[in-house]
């Protein structure tokens, strides 16, 4: 991944990372400190460690395999991507409590914080073969910085929760990484289409990372909710999403090959895109069709997007996204957030309807009949 830079920066990048690593370790040592409350541990522990257990595996695992199918990249992307979610995550767990003015740190925010850095796993999947070590150090940085000041100000000023600002960073994610990566290939590269093209090989590990996000994909979008009722609704209409895109991805790969044969590059993509854009509005569905017909749009989109979109996207938006994260991660996202108001808008006017008529035709109540004594039913 991009290894051609001078001899210099490649000797002073061991003394940059470890010099930022030495500044976390006094930042953490003088302002930082674990929470001490009287909670109840073991309940906590239960509900919280096991969630961020998946978050983690998601992020370590998934991710990382998930771009390790390019010839060139392979191992390196996923040594990088570890290396970028431990540099993340720290840097969250310190900005997160400097923004919110709460040094304290708790599963919650170590949940969080890790979710956060997910952001720039993402993005890396279009930049990947033309930025170094330096420039991803850079990128971390930056990347989680500005999503989670976006996240405060939405949180203080616009009153989101932070289950909703958390799961546009499949849209945010795939914006910078798509802006990035327009910055690097200005012009296009001679080329760049055909070694990607090459690159892209059947490859077991990455589909070990496609099984991962697979698997662990409704405990993402169900981590930030409060309520158990929701929770579960989250990781119902997850699951019915994820399973009809994946039907979806592996019929139409096998549709479009000539011999019938399936494409990885389809699945991948395309299998995912079901939880991608069931990820906002997941607590507000109520019934398992709607979940499934998001699952099918993404999952056609995601596909068609895969075989016919990179051509074009490339020449002419000047913009090479090595491993598809616009249509991967962003247009799904997009069509979640555009269906999580739809789904917002119809509760609330369902609910100032309900309670309208209620107002206007109140309910009738009989009055209630005095009870007689026991005494004077008896005969005298």
């Amino acid at each position: 991944m991009g290894s051609k830079y001078p001899p210099s920066v490649r000797g002073c990048l061991p003394l940059w990372t470890l010099t930022l690593e030495v500044a976390f370790i006094l930042v953490f040592c003088f302002f930082m400190d674990y929470d001490s409350s009287s909670k109840d541990h073991k309940a906590l522990m239960g509900t919280y460690g096991a969630i961020f257990q998946d978050v983690t595996v998601m992020a370590a695992l998934g991710l990382g395999f998930l771009t390790s199918s390019l010839w060139k990249q392979g191992w390196s992307s996923v040594a990088f991507n570890l290396f970028m979610l431990a540099l993340g995550v720290q840097w969250s767990v310190l900005l997160n409590g400097f923004l919110n003015q709460n040094m304290v740190i708790t599963l919650s925010s170590m949940q969080q914080a890790t979710m956060s850095s997910m952001s720039p796993l993402i993005s890396v999947g279009a930049v990947l073969g033309k930025v170094n070590l330096v420039q991803l150090v850079v990128m971390t940085l930056m990347e989680v910085t500005v999503f989670d000041t976006m996240r405060m100000v939405s949180k203080k000023f616009l009153h989101m929760p932070d289950y909703i600002n958390m799961m546009y960073i499949h849209v945010f994610a795939a914006c910078f990484g798509l802006t990035v990566a327009w910055h690097f290939t200005k012009p296009l590269p001679k080329g760049a289409q055909k070694k990607d093209q090459m690159a892209r090989s059947p490859s077991l590990f990455a589909m070990l990372g496609t099984l991962f996000l697979w698997i662990f994909w409704p405990s993402f979008n169900s981590a930030l909710l409060h309520s158990l009722p929701d929770r579960k609704i989250a990781v119902f209409n997850t699951y019915y999403a994820l399973a009809v895109s994946t039907v979806t991805a592996i019929s139409l790969s096998a549709l479009a090959h000539p011999q019938g044969k399936i494409n990885m590059a389809y699945i991948h993509n395309a299998v995912l895109a079901g939880g991608v854009a069931v990820g906002a509005p997941s607590h507000l569905i109520d019934s398992p069709w709607i979940a499934m017909v998001l699952g099918l749009i993404t999952g056609l989109m995601s596909s068609m997007e895969t075989k016919s979109l990179p051509e074009h996207f490339n020449h002419v938006m000047w913009t090479h996204d090595t491993c598809g994260v616009g249509y991967t991660f962003g247009l799904p996202g997009v069509l979640g957030g555009i269906t999580n108001i739809i789904l917002a808008v119809y509760h609330t006017s369902f609910l100032i309807w309900l309670l309208d008529s209620k107002q206007k035709h109140p309910r009738k109540t009989r009055p209630i009949p005095k009870q007689e004594s026991f005494l004077s039913l008896l005969p005298i």
